[in-house]
């Protein structure tokens, strides 16, 4: 029997035997294997699947970060991005979000060191052994965050698979030695894709609440954390009713783990889905669309001229640059608003009562079926269609046929985008309707640009007419003639002058006589207050022959105006095209003393670790006197009192003090308007996308009555604003010196004849 025992035992402590050296073999082997790919012997490349992450990388990422543009009040404009990524730092979140997260995806979380032994055993258990696949995975967030950081090659194989797996338990091991338990969390919810072109937690509280992560509530929590599952499977956007089935195994997991009560439970999951904040961030969404794209083609050439410490240039699309721009985003609003409002609501259905029935509408009576033919064919070729087209090899005649060729589309109305059929052709003659426009709003101290809008909703309407557009800019040219006046010290706004034709000899033999828009006072002395204020065209004349086109270029020139000007005595009309962007850069000259600021856009530009790499200021040019200066705003103030601009004080009851200037180009093509106070100065024009669209009378083409009542209802909205800080009392500061006694000359008339002091060529004073 004690033989028989003995025996027993030594077989089986030889079994026992081998077993520990089996046991410690292959752990000696799987040591040294764990030690072997830990020290990155397999593979040094980034893109090798046998690559292991050293903690620079582990702590720089290789992830495409958006780059943000905020405005000055701290409201995230918009990004650019080839993904949609902003990173946070978990102080930013909500704790329903975390909750959320750790219920569902790793519910001890704070317990273990980056790799859950448990529940690693219990997907052995139950995946393999019992057969069952639904029991879920073994990753903890921490391997999640492993593999999100050092995506997979798409099908490895089973070998790669394996050294794939130690590599993720390696990197989750290292993430936890370094990061906190509250880093981790922040860094795994920036590295996950929850579809809708929203990556990270930031990206998708904005898209699908429009909310910081900070501010979702438990249900809109527990709908994101559910998303990651299968993000397009489970959007509440695409599939609502499997969103909404996911979003409750998510709130009874919270319950589960005690993170919510069972009524909170019952409650919650009861709710209905809510995405009527549902929007995609990208170009065509949000506010100041126009002036993100101008800052976008801005930015890439300031990214192409500055390098990172490697050596490389930056990129807009995935650095996570920060842009911080003087834009103000209550004035945006204010500023869109009010071009919405009067354009869409007034304005618009105006042209089209104007037009209706009419031959050749919306275009000029005047214009052949030629030219309205090649006015559309020049449009068709413009088009995004048409390039296309092109590039998918057709010839001209086949994208004639496509153009007229009826497809289904969505086009712009002011009431909503609308589905309809129509040919192509037939759109661009649709969208040729609709009147356009410009306005930007700048800080008279600063140069600040509180508000731009380049045109009406840039997804239909891309062309920027702050920036881009050059147009006749009417007689708020003539301003510069005026001042070219008062610094010489000649003339005063009092200073009486002939009401009379004035003629000019031009190159080609011919005589030109600017003709008045109507002959109020014709014949007769006026003030230069008066002819400012009324824009007769012939005391424009009269200025223009007194001086020189180039002695008025040259004025323009000093206070901003950088386009090309050629020197023609048709300047003192406003023939020459320039953009809005000079013009309200140059009228602001007036309020600020006479010193020229150039308007900016940016104040600094910050890396993702918020580093300033750039600040910014505007360029100045002390371009006219001060007082030269107060004298123009003296005389338009006289537009505003009882000039072309009087509706501001007849209609819209803005009774503070206000300097400004209408323009109207020739066929009412462009109306324009510049609109100066204490602190801010705005400017706007409208018109049609080509000259030959316009109003047909001056009642409803010039400049006060297509763009001055835009700047109306936006002053209107700021000065009720108190936040904005503009008061609406604020008066113009008087300069100490330099004014002649007769500057203010309200009401001040002269029964003087023009014969008395002028002589017969109508322009030298005797």
């Amino acid at each position: 029997m004690n033989e028989k025992y003995l025996e027993i035992r030594n077989k089986y402590h030889k079994y026992i035997k081998r077993f520990w050296i089996t046991y410690a073999v292959v752990c000696a082997v799987l040591l040294s294997f764990f030690i072997i790919v830990s020290s990155g012997i397999f593979g040094s490349s980034p893109t090798s699947t046998f690559f292991m992450p050293t903690f620079e990388e582990l702590e720089n990422p290789k992830t495409n970060l958006a780059s943000e543009v905020y405005s000055a009040d701290q409201v995230l404009l918009g990004k650019y991005y080839y993904e949609n990524r902003s990173n946070i730092h978990f102080s930013d979140l909500s704790p329903n979000l975390v909750n959320a997260l750790i219920a569902t995806e790793d519910e001890r979380f704070f317990d273990h060191s980056g790799i859950d032994v448990r529940s690693i055993f219990r997907v052995l258990m139950k995946n393999l052994l019992g057969g069952n696949r639904n029991a879920g995975g073994g990753s903890t967030i921490t391997q999640q965050l492993a593999k999100n950081l050092f995506p997979r090659e798409p099908n490895p194989s089973v070998f790669k698979m394996v050294f794939i797996k130690v590599k993720e338990w390696i990197t989750a091991i290292k993430l936890e030695h370094n990061y906190t338990k509250e880093e981790i969390l922040a860094m795994y919810l920036n590295t996950v894709d929850f579809g809708s072109q929203a990556f990270g937690i930031k990206s998708a509280a904005k898209t699908f609440y429009n909310k910081s992560p900070g501010n979702l509530n438990i249900e809109e929590s527990a709908m994101l954390i559910g998303m990651l599952k299968a993000p397009t499977f489970y959007s509440p956007v695409r599939n609502p009713d499997k969103a909404m089935k996911r979003r409750e195994v998510v709130l009874s997991q919270m319950f589960k783990y005690g993170f919510i009560s069972e009524e909170q439970y019952k409650k919650l999951k009861e709710i209905p889905i809510n995405m009527t904040e549902f929007h995609i961030q990208d170009q065509n969404t949000g506010i100041a669309t126009h002036f993100r794209e101008y800052l976008r083609l801005y930015l890439n050439e300031w990214c192409e001229k500055n390098t990172k410490p490697d050596g490389t240039s930056y990129n807009i699309y995935k650095d996570g640059l920060r842009i911080y721009t003087t834009i103000n985003s209550k004035m945006q609003k204010y500023a869109e608003e009010a071009v919405n409002e009067y354009l869409g609501q007034e304005l618009q259905p105006e042209f089209y009562k104007h037009w209706k029935g009419i031959k050749n509408a919306p275009f000029d009576w005047s214009i052949s079926k030629k030219e309205i033919d090649k006015i559309m064919t020049s449009s068709m070729k413009r088009s995004d269609r048409y390039a296309m087209l092109i590039q998918l090899g057709y010839n001209e005649e086949q994208i004639k046929k496509d153009f007229n060729t009826p497809v289904k589309m969505t086009v712009f109305t002011y009431k909503g985008d609308k589905d309809t059929i129509m040919t192509p052709m037939d759109s661009l003659l649709y969208y040729k309707f609709f009147l356009r426009t410009g306005f930007m709003s700048m800080e008279t101290q600063t140069g600040y640009v509180k508000a731009y809008v380049g045109g009406l909703n840039y997804k239909y309407f891309k062309y920027d007419h702050v920036m881009l557009s050059k147009r006749q800019v009417g007689s708020t040219f003539k301003p510069f003639l005026y001042t070219l006046a008062m610094q010489e010290g000649e003339f005063s706004p009092c200073t009486q002058v002939p009401n009379i034709p004035v003629s000019f000899d031009m190159p080609d033999g011919t005589k030109w006589e600017p003709k008045n828009s109507s002959d109020a006072r014709e014949g007769e002395m006026v003030t230069l207050s008066w002819a400012l204020a009324n824009s007769v065209n012939q005391i424009s004349a009269f200025l223009m022959k007194r001086y020189s086109p180039q002695a008025v270029i040259k004025i323009a020139k000093k206070m901003g105006i950088t386009s090309n000007i050629e020197p023609v005595y048709s300047l003192c009309l406003g023939t020459p095209e320039i953009s809005l962007y000079e013009m309200v850069g140059a009228m602001n000259t007036f309020a600020n003393k006479g010193l020229y600021i150039e308007p900016i856009f940016v104040t600094r530009i910050e890396d993702k670790n918020g580093n300033v790499l750039e600040t910014f200021k505007p360029k100045t040019n002390e371009a006219i006197s001060e007082a030269t200066a107060y004298l123009m705003i003296n005389l338009m103030r006289g537009v505003v009192e009882s000039g072309t601009g009087n509706r501001l004080r007849a209609t819209y009851k803005l009774m503070n003090p206000i300097a400004g200037k209408t323009g109207t180009t020739q066929n009412n093509s462009d109306g324009w308007f510049m609109g100066i106070t204490p602190n801010l100065v705005s400017g706007v024009w409208v018109g049609g996308e080509d000259r030959s669209i316009h109003f047909r009378s001056t009642l409803l083409g010039q400049g006060a009555n297509m763009s001055l009542p835009i700047w109306a209802l936006y002053m209107i909205k700021v000065y009720a604003d108190k936040s904005l800080g503009y008061p609406q009392n604020a008066d113009f500061d008087r300069p100490r010196k330099g004014l002649p006694p007769d500057y203010n000359c309200d009401n001040y008339d002269s029964s003087t004849k023009p014969d008395d002091i002028f002589n017969n060529d109508g322009y030298n004073i005797k």
